[in-house]
């Protein structure tokens, strides 16, 4: 599909800036950083998605996904993790039918 071939370039251009970095290179900036540089990214751009969703303005969250989405791949590339596997898990989930989680009603106050 075109996502998941735009997807699979977008993590092996990460993967070849990893191996192959060039001084200035964003990517090679966040893995030289290291893990808790990369998470502290994905935890800014979660909320940035979270922000522009609510300001309802589509442009600015589709560009924060995007954000997102390069992060989490940063991510992956660094913890030896495919787009393949996540795909494999996706669909795995897709098939199956009835798999609503039932959230329990709590006392907030106890």
């Amino acid at each position: 599909s075109r996502i998941m071939g735009c997807i699979q370039d977008i993590f092996e251009t990460i993967l070849d800036r990893r191996e192959n970095p060039s001084p200035n290179s964003y990517t090679k900036y966040l893995f030289d950083q290291g893990l808790d540089k990369i998470l502290k990214k994905i935890g800014e751009e979660s909320a940035e998605v979270i922000i522009a969703a609510k300001n309802g303005n589509n442009q600015d969250t589709v560009g924060e996904i995007a954000d997102l989405a390069y992060h989490l791949l940063v991510l992956m590339a660094q913890q030896g993790i495919t787009p393949d596997d996540v795909a494999a898990l996706l669909y795995e989930r897709h098939k199956k039918t009835g798999n609503l989680k039932v959230f329990h009603d709590t006392d907030k106050n106890s």
